[in-house]
């Protein structure tokens, strides 16, 4: 057995190793977690030097923060590895940077901006006059970046969709709140005002424009929609939507068909080819040759640097 174990499926070419072990994760993702933790395990008992763990999208990574009195399951994830034995591992575009934290090894967090960049730049006709627009204030400086490198105007929708996830549809308020009068009956706790959020409204000129929304992740498609519905009234004359991870889960492919987005561009990090026969504005852009050239570089403990050159911090 070779010191520097990679866990990953085996393919017929090298340049297919995006779609390793947890490509499954979107469809079985706590199967695909445990057959991971089992290798990993197995290896470490058999005396592996290095355990590499490639994990193009890594799996409860929107799970990285406290709410309310939630659970922290990256975390949980984070140690898990750890104790199965990883000593390494190689994702891309994970929700938060800071998730980098919860790991006690090296992790290398290689970014997708580049290949999506190079799309835009050659696939859509007279992008210079495009927009970029973030579809949520926390999306603005991954958005940010991405206008500024191609030296375009920005646009950041504020707001929020009547459909969109809320704290009280997820079961954080059960049982109800209701006042106890037991125990301490002197004791009164102010109460909490509730959050409340305008109708999206679009900071930003978009008339005239193509409007191109970027984020991480496509998982549930409705606040996408809305985007672009809004965009559409306002005058953008096309509708682009750019992710790294496209899980495109439930409906997706359906509610994207009937709705204004002209074209949805992810990478290859989760497998979604059933998705494009179902919605043709669904494209991919492969990212396997950077996963195979970190894999290549960590085997032969050539420097990660060159893969991060030109990345900004908001990136």
């Amino acid at each position: 057995m070779s010191q520097n174990a990679v866990l990953s499926r085996p393919r017929s070419a090298f340049q297919q190793l995006a779609k390793v072990h947890l490509s499954v994760t979107v469809r079985d993702v706590n199967t695909a977690i445990m057959e991971l933790l089992i290798m990993a395990y197995a290896l470490k008992t058999s005396c592996a030097k290095n355990i590499i763990g490639v994990i193009p999208y890594f799996p409860y990574s929107k799970q990285c923060k406290m709410r309310k009195r939630g659970s922290i399951v990256c975390k949980l994830l984070a140690s898990m590895l750890a104790k199965a034995g990883l000593t390494h591992i190689i994702t891309m575009d994970l929700h938060q940077k800071e998730i980098q934290g919860f790991f006690t090894f090296p992790v290398d967090n290689l970014r997708a901006s580049p290949f999506l960049l190079q799309y835009i730049q050659e696939e859509i006709p007279d992008y210079r006059n495009a927009i970029i627009v973030a579809k949520s204030p926390s999306a603005a400086k991954r958005a940010q970046s991405y206008a500024e490198r191609l030296r375009l105007g920005l646009a950041v929708m504020h707001g929020e969709a009547q459909c969109s996830e809320s704290d009280m549809a997820d079961g954080r308020h059960s049982p109800p709140c209701v006042r106890n009068t037991f125990g301490h009956p002197g004791l009164e706790l102010p109460l909490m005002m509730a959050k409340e959020k305008p109708p999206i409204t679009v900071v930003g000129d978009v008339g005239g424009r193509i409007a191109i929304i970027v984020d991480d992740i496509i998982d549930d498609v409705e606040d996408f929609v809305a985007t672009a519905e809004i965009l559409k009234e306002r005058g953008a004359y096309k509708i682009y939507v750019m992710a790294t991870h496209g899980l495109l889960s439930a409906d997706a492919p359906r509610l994207i068909e009937e709705s204004a987005i002209d074209e949805v561009v992810v990478t290859n990090t989760v497998p979604h080819e059933v998705q494009k026969l179902q919605c043709p504005k669904i494209k991919t852009v492969d990212v396997s040759m950077i996963l195979a050239e970190a894999i290549r570089r960590i085997h032969n403990g050539e420097s990660m640097a060159y893969l991060f050159r030109n990345i900004t911090v908001d990136d």
